[in-house]
Parts: C-alpha cells; sequence; structure tokens
C-alpha cells in the first residue's frame, strides 16, 4: 500500500463531474504489419494481458481516506477485470477524422470510475476516411488519471503497452502480481492519525531543504539575473472561467524538421519558445477574429519534468512549472519568437533559483484535509467567474515521444495526439507531442467556452506557416546581385546628378511597408503566399 503525494492527492480532491481530472491520447495504429495484415480485438486484450507485469499504473486503484482527512492510498486492487478497461466502438460511415475527434471528447469527457484502476482504452474501429491513413487503420483513445501519470511517467505506460517491433515476443518470466486486501476504514484513519503527528516534521524538513533556494531566489532578484514583471499574469479571457462538462478536442501535424528549422531564426531558440511562439499566434488569431484579442500577452503554465532516473517507473507527479508569456500582443512572428526565447528564458532562470525540486517537495506536504476543502470551496462558490483563478491563460505541455516506429499488438502506429484535463479557470489546453518525424499540436478546450474548435486548429495551422514562412526568410542568405549595383556610379566618373534619382529609387519603397499599417501590417504579405498545408499529413483536417 503507497500513499499518494500532495500534489497526486491534489487532483484527486480536484475531481468534479464537469472536471474529471484524466489526461490521455488519440493513438492511432497500421494492422499492415501485424500477422495476417489483421488486428482482431482479442488480439489486443491477449498483448496487453502479457504485459500487465510492465506497468505499475494498471492494476492498482485508489482507497481514500474518510472524510479525507489523509492523502489517499494506492492498493493493489483484488477485483482487476481488463476487459473493464479496454473497450471497443466503431465510427459510423464515412469514418472521418472529424468523427473521430468528437468521439473522443465524448468519452474524455465522461469521468473515470475511481473505485476501479484509474484508466480506460478505448478501440476505435472504422477509420477509412482520414486523409494520408489507409482503410483498416484503428485508434485507441485513452485515459488515465492524473494522480496516476504525469507526461513522462505516462511514457513509460505506452513502454508497457508497446513494443519495438512487431513481432516481439511477451516479456519473460512468470507474472509474481498479488492482489491486496482493501484496508477498512479504522485502519485509514489510524494512519491518518500518525500521519498528522509526523507531518509537522516533514514540513520542517521540506522547509530547511527550500530556504537556501529562496535565498538564491532573492540573491538572484536583486542582482537581475531574471525579473518578476507584470507580464506573467496573464489578462482574464473567455477560457478563464468556470467550465461546462463538455469537450472538443483537435490537433494539428507538422514536420518535426520545420520545428527545428524555425528554431535557427533567432539565436538560442529553443523548440518549446517556437511552439509557444505557434501556439501564441493561434490563440492572438482566434480571440481576434471574436474582437476579445486582450492589449497585454496571454501567458502558458509550462510544466518542467523533475523526475529522476530511479523514479521512472514510479506513480504519481514529479513536475514543477514555469510561466511562459505567449507574445500574443506582437503580430511579427520573428518578434514574437525572441519574446518568446527572452521571457523563457527568465522563468527558468527563476525555476533554476528556486530550485524545481524543491517546489514539488514542498507540496507534498500540504495538509489533505485544507487541500480537499479549498478544491471543494473553488468550484461550489464559482471563484473562477469572480476573477479569482489561475494566473496564466492556458497550459502547454511539451511531452516528447519515441523517435523510431512503435507497435502495439503488431500494430505500427501512425500518430498520436494528446489529451489534457480541465478545471474551473482553465478551458483550453495544449499538449505538443513528437513521434517520429511529426509533431503533433493538439488541444482540448470546454466546448461552451469554444464551439468551433475546427476554426482554432486551421489558427494554429496558419499561425504555424506564418512562424515556418517567416522563418524561412530570416534565414534566407542575402542577394548577390547587391554589390553589383554599388559599383556601377563608380564606372560612370560620379556625376552627381546621376546618383540623386538613385537616391530617390531606393527611397521610395521606404513608404510602402508604412501604408498598410494604417489597416493591416508587414505580415499579411506574407499571408498572401499560402504554401498550402503541403506539409501537413495524416490527422490535420478536420
Amino acid at each position: 500500500m503507497q500513499q499518494l503525494q500532495g500534489m497526486d492527492a491534489s487532483f484527486v480532491a480536484l475531481e468534479t463531474r464537469n472536471s474529471p481530472m484524466h489526461i490521455g491520447s488519440i493513438l492511432i495504429y497500421n494492422p499492415a504489419t501485424a500477422p495476417g495484415g489483421f488486428v482482431r480485438f482479442k488480439d489486443i486484450l491477449a498483448f496487453f494481458e502479457s504485459r500487465l507485469q510492465l506497468s505499475t499504473t494498471m492494476r492498482q486503484r485508489l482507497v481514500r481516506v474518510p472524510f479525507d482527512l489523509d492523502y489517499p492510498y494506492w492498493i493493489e486492487d483484488p477485483d482487476f477485470d481488463l476487459e473493464y478497461h479496454v473497450r471497443h466502438v466503431a465510427l459510423p460511415a464515412p469514418g472521418d477524422w472529424r468523427q473521430l475527434c468528437i468521439q473522443a471528447a465524448r468519452i474524455f469527457a465522461r469521468p473515470l470510475d475511481l473505485d476501479r484502476p484509474p484508466w480506460e482504452f478505448t478501440v476505435v474501429e472504422g477509420l477509412d476516411n482520414v486523409e494520408g491513413l489507409p482503410k483498416g487503420c484503428y485508434a485507441y483513445i485513452t485515459k488515465v488519471h492524473h494522480a496516476a501519470i504525469d507526461g513522462m511517467s505516462g511514457i513509460d505506460l505506452m513502454e508497457a503497452t508497446h513494443t519495438l517491433r512487431p513481432d516481439e515476443p511477451p516479456p519473460p518470466g512468470p507474472d509474481e502480481w498479488k492482489p491486496e486486501k482493501v484496508p477498512n476504514p479504522v485502519e485509514l484513519l489510524g494512519k491518518s492519525y500518525f500521519n498528522a503527528i509526523t507531518n509537522p516534521l516533514k514540513q520542517l524538513e521540506v522547509a530547511a531543504k527550500a530556504a537556501p533556494g529562496l535565498a538564491k531566489a532573492l540573491k538572484g532578484l536583486a542582482a537581475k539575473d531574471f525579473d518578476v514583471s507584470s507580464e506573467m499574469i496573464a489578462p482574464k479571457t473567455r477560457f478563464n472561467k468556470k467550465i461546462s462538462p463538455h469537450r472538443v478536442v483537435e490537433g494539428v501535424s507538422v514536420p518535426l524538421s520545420d520545428i527545428k528549422a524555425i528554431r535557427t531564426a533567432h539565436e538560442g531558440a529553443k523548440v518549446n519558445d517556437v511552439f509557444l511562439t505557434i501556439i501564441g499566434g493561434a490563440m492572438r488569431r482566434y480571440l481576434e477574429s471574436k474582437n476579445e484579442l486582450p492589449k497585454k500577452t496571454l501567458t502558458a503554465m509550462a510544466p518542467i519534468s523533475v523526475r529522476s532516473k530511479d523514479e521512472k517507473n514510479a506513480m504519481g507527479n514529479q513536475v514543477a512549472a514555469m510561466i511562459a508569456p505567449l507574445g500574443t500582443h506582437i503580430e511579427d512572428p520573428i518578434e514574437r519568437l525572441a519574446y518568446v526565447n527572452d521571457r523563457t528564458t527568465n522563468s527558468k532562470a527563476m525555476t533554476d533559483a528556486m530550485g524545481a525540486r524543491n517546489m514539488t517537495e514542498m507540496s507534498k506536504v500540504s495538509p489533505a484535509l485544507w487541500m480537499s476543502l479549498g478544491a471543494q470551496l473553488y468550484t461550489r462558490l464559482s471563484l473562477a467567474n469572480r476573477g479569482v483563478g489561475p494566473i496564466f491563460s492556458t497550459v502547454v505541455t511539451n511531452v516528447p515521444g519515441p523517435p523510431v516506429p512503435i507497435y502495439s499488438a503488431g500494430a505500427r502506429m501512425e500518430s498520436m495526439m494528446g489529451l489534457l484535463c480541465l478545471t474551473d479557470g482553465l478551458g483550453l489546453g495544449h499538449v505538443v507531442q513528437s513521434y517520429t518525424k511529426e509533431a503533433t499540436i493538439a488541444f482540448t478546450a470546454d466546448r461552451e467556452m469554444m464551439d468551433d474548435p475546427e476554426f482554432y486548429a486551421q489558427c494554429i495551422r496558419d499561425s504555424f506557416e506564418e512562424v515556418r514562412d517567416a522563418a524561412t526568410d530570416a534565414v534566407a542568405p542575402a542577394p548577390k546581385k547587391a554589390a553589383p549595383k554599388k559599383a556601377a556610379p563608380k564606372k560612370a566618373a560620379a556625376p552627381t546628378k546621376a546618383r540623386k534619382p538613385a537616391a530617390k529609387k531606393r527611397a521610395a519603397p521606404k513608404k510602402k511597408p508604412s501604408e498598410p499599417a494604417k489597416g493591416g501590417t508587414k505580415t499579411s504579405t506574407r499571408r498572401s503566399k499560402p504554401k498550402a498545408a503541403q506539409p501537413l499529413k495524416g490527422p490535420t483536417k478536420a
């Protein structure tokens, strides 16, 4: 029996009917690599069953302490039933991408049963009309409670349900898993009483470890190694209200090589900065179309993994966070990239000074009762609608996926797209994932706040193309024809009258870029060169 820690327990405390706290993904498979080129549902069940011993998550359930006086516990579920957790549905004809997204949103909106191991995989057949995919492909829509995994331990779960070869045999050795007895309320209350006595000592220990980091942060602030500005507190938008129980999901796939090429447009920029810049441009386009774009920049909460190598297969969350301004107040994409890189560098310096691991450890000693009561009051009093809520506009979590193809039940994974949980005050979240040569920018949103997910997906696509084209122009070599033009006047024995008209011709174009500023901008000329969505493949269109 293993007890949850503070951050994990907070996801249990925040769980409501409108706000189920699970994360997941849409994974698409091509059965052509499986034996006979076909995968049956019973093949998937048999494959999962043969690999259960590789996952800590799949057979453990939660046991909550009466009155939430202490953090819940994980136990090995004595009533585990694999067929409850792996389900099977099919899309009606024609089976296109939009239908898959609608089905995923419906499944994802339903809370998990926390009296069972908190995960579900739904096998979805009938993907016969998704652009870029051959007929016969199918998908997994996955849901795993956030109390059990973070982004990095989610990758460990992926490893347990996938192989590196289509014909890889089951793991050797017997499955030595044993169920546990469910503890009764008296046992749980006894443990909570003991923890209540020892918790103050743990708090002092964590405070002592955190003190040097806090002192270092204050010293860095005084030395101006980083700054704390009002840009880190975002203005309120349509996405920062009390959420409904309804969801929409969508995603865009782009070549990973293009993302890596874009970062060369600004010295020091990281891949994550590129994604933040694209998402900032997409949110700018979307809110501008609704006449709701704030003058101040929106921000994103970007999780940072602090999971060590020896915690690779451990359950729960080992993450800290930083606030990343998205530059939505800047229209020029290269200027926005430079701004995002500057502000994320500042946020990283602040997080490093405080100690990301210390921030995580502090959450582990928060009193369980107060955490639970605070979460319930925040929801029941609708405080998000009263301006009390996250200081960020959205979440952007970057989860690196496998750089090589992986297989499940012999079928090759073609694409992967992440899904996020939402909570009051946070009605839009993004997951950025890489897999082999593609990167996906996916989002989960409240349907009442975004009833046009296809349009927002197009905003992401347009923003990507705008940033890509601007980066290409920025790194392109200067034209070599400029030098001969300067040498020409020297051969003419320097007649002054000939030089003056040439100067006027050079000055004239400078007025043209300023003219669109009355109604348009410089970037509008880049948009008029559509390179279509040619680099986008697979599930890119609704």
